[in-house]
């Protein structure tokens, strides 16, 4: 099994917040086309929204952000759409590594790196190791994600290891399912914001995401602010999460705790 750096054990977020929040950010080409301006206008935008909602996860202290950028379904995008967003990738990795690394956030970028141009692949190894030290926020950027390609590498690895004879296939666990994902020695998303107005998953985190909640808004993305980020929080405190108990059973765990 692949090895990770798993969270510390102190490390959870005040009481309410979630451990790991995942964003699909949806809506930067819509946002333009509504101004008047070229798609891409809209993806650059989404730059500064990323800026601010990383902001708040460092000021609340929350572990772990996950921002899918590019799925593994984008390359079927205008050539020229697909173009500009790998050079505003390359351009974002120039800009804000160092800004990452002055707050303490670790950059990891998670999916299928192959495609990459050598140039961009060698700026993403660049800027992840710049970040490795840094022990505050994990911001994950998913590039050329795709929840069945986690999975699929994730069982070809477990299946190479059952071949070879040093794993038993009677002891493949959930867990040793999740060690071998991208998101490995992290805890599963909380909460699960996608904006723009679309109602799916859209093959991000599937695996992982199997209990978070899910958060829907008509906001396209670079009009998330921290304000609306913010409201996106507070429905998550107001929320019980029961993972397959009753309401009753939840309310009897709380009061156990607090005595």
């Amino acid at each position: 099994m692949q090895e990770n750096d798993p969270l510390r054990a102190t490390d959870d977020p005040s009481p309410g917040l979630p451990r790991h929040v995942a964003i699909i950010m949806d809506g930067n080409g819509r946002w333009a086309q509504e101004r008047g301006l070229p798609r891409f206008a809209g993806h650059k935008a989404g730059v500064e929204a990323v800026r601010a909602v990383v902001e708040q996860c460092v000021k609340l202290e929350i572990r772990v952000l996950t921002l899918f950028a590019f799925s593994s379904e984008n390359w079927k995008r205008p050539a020229k759409e697909v173009s500009l967003l790998m050079d505003l990738f390359m351009m974002a990795l120039n800009r804000e590594v160092k800004r990452l690394r002055r707050n303490n956030v670790r950059l990891r970028i998670i999916g299928d790196h192959s495609a990459f141009a050598e140039k961009l692949q060698h700026k993403i190894r660049e800027a992840e190791a710049t970040t490795a030290a840094c022990d505050g926020l994990i911001l994950q950027v998913a590039a050329n994600y795709g929840g069945r390609w986690d999975l699929t590498r994730a069982v070809q690895k477990i299946a190479a290891l059952a071949a070879s004879g040093e794993l038993d296939p009677a002891e493949i666990t959930e867990e040793s399912i999740s060690a071998e994902l991208s998101t490995a020695g992290l805890p599963d998303p909380d909460l699960f914001i996608r904006t723009g107005g679309e109602q799916r998953l859209s093959n991000f985190l599937l695996w992982q995401s199997a209990y978070a909640e899910l958060y829907l808004t008509p906001t396209l993305w670079p009009d998330f602010n921290q304000a609306a980020f913010a409201e996106a929080l507070r429905e998550f405190a107001g929320r019980q999460r029961r993972f397959g108990r009753t309401t009753e059973q939840v309310q009897a765990a709380e009061r156990a705790a607090d005595e």
